[in-house]
């Protein structure tokens, strides 16, 4: 049997509704990495967020990457290296910020360790206490960013034809350079164009030599259908949003509150016939 590489979602797919690992997740992860597989991590989260992850659940060693910022980087965890790397543009960001601020939508970006706003309101503390990381209030984004940022992240709880025609409008006059899409139904995505989960697996197999046809992809969101479709075998957990089971080549019987992530492991990594 070859060795198979597994790219999983975090919120939805591995971890539970309480943002951990059940102890069938973490005994199926362990057991693919004993045999020779390979983890990745692919989020919609920042780097210092999946990292903090990774370390908990003990996915900081060889065989062990992260995919974050919905493919904007790639870090190999093992060797506490960054592998690949795309940036919004820092000629954009103001922009963009000011027209969000008009509209009255939360947004926000990110400095290597911590969340960066223009604005002090509730959906950052919300964004921090779910992701594990701190923030900073500032004048200027733009000015206290030391390096071009992988994403921006509007954020919109109850308005969502509000957000959106942000985002309609995003596409069209950024048209070639920015893409953006939903993670969920309220974080809206804002990447440089053709930044996707999707494409990040095919660089990474590439990159470590692994052919398609041994890649295994789970998730449950909008911004997971291009890693699933991508990936030889697409897994959607029975949790998914609506539209993204239709996607996938298989729906997991259990959800994520009850080792969803273990069940693929076993029967598309280890390729064994149990499901727990």
């Amino acid at each position: 049997m070859g060795k198979n590489i597994f790219f999983t979602d975090l919120d939805g797919t591995l971890l539970n509704d309480q943002k951990e690992i059940t102890p069938g997740n973490r005994k199926a992860i362990d057991a693919a990495l004993r045999a020779g597989h390979k983890i990745v991590i692919a989020t919609g989260r920042p780097l210092a967020s999946a990292l903090i992850q990774a370390e908990r659940l003990g996915l900081m060693r060889e065989g062990c990457y992260v995919i974050a910022f919905n493919g904007g980087e790639i870090y190999d965890s093992s060797q506490r290296r960054s592998l690949y790397k795309k940036t919004v543009p820092m000629k954009y960001i103001s922009p963009i910020f000011q027209e969000a601020h008009r509209l009255g939508i939360h947004i926000q970006t990110f400095a290597s360790s911590e969340v960066l706003a223009e604005e002090e309101r509730p959906e950052i503390y919300d964004y921090v206490k779910r992701t594990l990381q701190t923030f900073r209030i500032v004048p200027s984004v733009v000015t206290a960013l030391t390096e071009a940022p992988c994403k921006l992240l509007a954020i919109e709880y109850e308005r969502h034809e509000v957000i959106e025609q942000f985002r309609r409008d995003i596409l069209k006059k950024y048209e070639g350079i920015l893409d953006c899409y939903f993670s969920n139904e309220d974080y809206l995505e804002i990447v440089p164009c053709g930044v996707t989960k999707g494409k990040a697996i095919r660089w990474l197999c590439n990159y470590l030599g692994i052919s398609m046809e041994n890649s295994i992809s789970a998730g449950d969101a909008p911004n997971d259908i291009d890693m699933i479709e991508a990936a030889h075998v697409g897994v959607a957990m029975r949790n998914s949003f609506p539209g993204v089971v239709e996607h996938s080549d298989y729906v997991t019987t259990v959800d994520n509150n009850h080792d969803g992530a273990a069940e693929i492991i076993y029967r598309f990594v280890l390729e064994d016939d149990r499901t727990r």
